[in-house]
Parts: structure tokens; C-alpha cells; sequence
């Protein structure tokens, strides 16, 4: 069985220095391939750093909504330039937040950055992984001005309706499932589930975030690695019984191949297929 997680975030502060055990550790329960996403300028090219010394990770350059403030003024500049020299990255983590955290940042500014790198995707013929809170339509209403994407755009973490699913496909969204599913009523995320099309599921674990809450297959917990707590710095180990990680991507197959009505390694199969299919553009 393989597994592809098709978000995450391995150059994040907070499991960046045990990145390399960690994805040997995915790589031990079957998650072999990995698309990390960078969310600001400043990890853009750990990113890519990254993509150099591990071939199984795929590159995402992109700013997300959170961190627009903070963007500098030729930050589109040095986006593109990223682009230029690493022909295998895709664009992510962008989109829109109304969140709790998203509430603090001005919508206008959001969509602003939002189209113009979504814009780049389409004009360079990359996928995009889109981060989306609370603004479901905002965003299907820029993809239809935009789109629509042969590349892809990978919803990721999708908890949208089932009644916006076909909308979105039509525009050529994938549809990324992590931990956070199961935060959904089991009756809202099954009928979700089975409106997507078999041939544009994904999944994710979102690491470090999005743990999941499954009973179905236990968590594998993060110093489950080959080293040792004494070999970590306390900063290294602080918290980590919170934090998420790749390997994790198997409770999730589990979860959503329960709601699916279907085996796991069926499951496994067509999301590695799909996930293939999106980042080998």
C-alpha cells in the first residue's frame, strides 16, 4: 500500500528538525511521497531546500491569507522567480480565511493576493493548493473568473458542502480529507464524501496540524521515530503530544474508506493515483 500526503508542512518551526526521521517514519506505515507547502517568504526556500535533499517531497510555494501583512513589496517578484528555477513545484498554500484568524486580516487585501497567485498557476500550468475558511463561495465565485484549472486545485482540507462539490470539479478542483474531517458530523462528511468524484479524492495530514481523532487505526505518536527524547532539545520535544506528522495520513485513509464504504487499500490506491496525477504535471 502507498500513500501520497498531498499537504503538509514539514518546513514548519515546529517538526522542522526531525523532517528527515519523520518522513522515513511515513515512509516505514506507507506514505512515500509528500507535498510540503510554504505559506510565507520566509520558508519558501526551505521549501525548496528541501525538495533537493528528499526527492519524494514535492514543492509548494504560495502565501497564505495569514501572513499577507507580512508579505514584502516585491514578494510576487521572488514567487516567480521561485517558479522559474524549480519546474517541479507547484503553487500553495494560498486562499481565504474568515475564520477566527482570518477575521484579524483585511478580506480585500486576501482576495487580492488570492487571485493574483492563483492567476500564476493557471498561467504557469501548475496545480494550486487552496486553504479555505468560512468563504466556500468566495472562493468558487474567484475560480469561475479564473478558471477553469487542467492542472488542478487542490481544496485541501476540505470541508465545504456536498452540494458545492460539483461546482468545483467542473473547474478541475481536487478534494483533499485530513484529521479535520473528523471534526465534521458523520452524517454531513459521508454525504460529502460520496459526492465527490472517485477520480479527485486526496489525502493529507496537514502536519503538523489537523491530528486526527480516529478509533479506527491508532495515532501514531511523533516520537515513535528511531531517535530518542534525550537526543531532541526540550524546543524539539515541547508539545508534541499535539502535533501531527505524514505517517498519520493512515487514520485518515482508514476514516474516510469507513464512510466511503470501501477498503483501504482501494482507497489508498486511487487517492495515490489522483495525487500523482496532480503534482506530475
Amino acid at each position: 500500500m502507498k500513500l501520497f500526503d498531498s499537504h503538509c508542512h514539514l518546513q514548519d518551526p515546529r517538526i522542522l528538525a526531525r523532517a528527515p526521521r519523520l518522513i522515513e517514519l511515513a515512509s516505514n506505515h506507507g506514505v512515500v511521497r509528500f507535498a510540503v507547502n510554504g505559506v510565507h517568504e520566509k520558508d519558501w526556500y526551505l521549501v525548496k531546500q528541501m525538495s533537493e535533499d528528499f526527492p519524494c517531497t514535492v514543492p509548494n510555494f504560495g502565501l497564505h491569507p495569514w501572513y499577507v501583512l507580512d508579505r514584502s513589496p516585491d514578494w510576487f517578484k521572488t514567487l516567480k522567480q521561485l517558479f522559474e528555477v524549480t519546474p517541479t513545484a507547484a503553487v500553495g498554500e494560498i486562499g481565504l480565511d474568515k475564520g477566527s484568524h482570518g477575521k484579524k486580516i483585511d478580506f480585500d487585501d486576501q482576495v487580492q493576493v488570492f487571485e493574483r497567485q492563483l492567476e500564476l498557476a493557471k498561467e504557469l500550468n501548475r496545480p494550486a493548493s487552496v486553504h479555505c475558511v468560512r468563504a466556500f463561495a468566495d472562493v468558487l465565485g474567484i475560480m469561475k473568473s479564473v478558471g477553469p484549472f487542467p492542472c488542478g486545485v487542490v481544496l485541501h482540507s476540505y470541508l465545504g458542502s456536498a452540494e458545492m462539490v460539483p461546482q468545483f470539479a467542473e473547474l478541475g478542483a481536487y478534494f483533499s480529507f485530513s484529521g479535520f474531517l473528523m471534526s465534521m458530523k458523520e452524517s454531513k462528511a459521508k454525504r460529502m464524501l460520496k459526492a465527490v468524484p472517485p477520480e479527485r479524492i486526496l489525502l493529507e495530514s496537514d502536519a503538523p496540524d489537523a491530528l486526527p481523532k480516529s478509533e479506527l487505526e491508532p495515532l501514531i505518536p511523533l516520537d515513535s521515530d528511531s531517535g530518542s527524547r534525550e537526543e531532541s532539545s526540550s524546543s524539539d520535544i515541547s508539545g508534541t503530544e499535539s502535533l501531527n506528522h505524514p505517517a498519520n495520513v493512515r487514520p485518515v485513509l482508514s476514516y474516510v474508506a469507513r464512510l466511503l464504504e470501501m477498503s483501504t487499500e482501494e482507497l489508498a490506491d486511487r487517492s495515490y493515483e489522483n495525487a500523482m496525477r496532480v503534482f506530475s504535471f
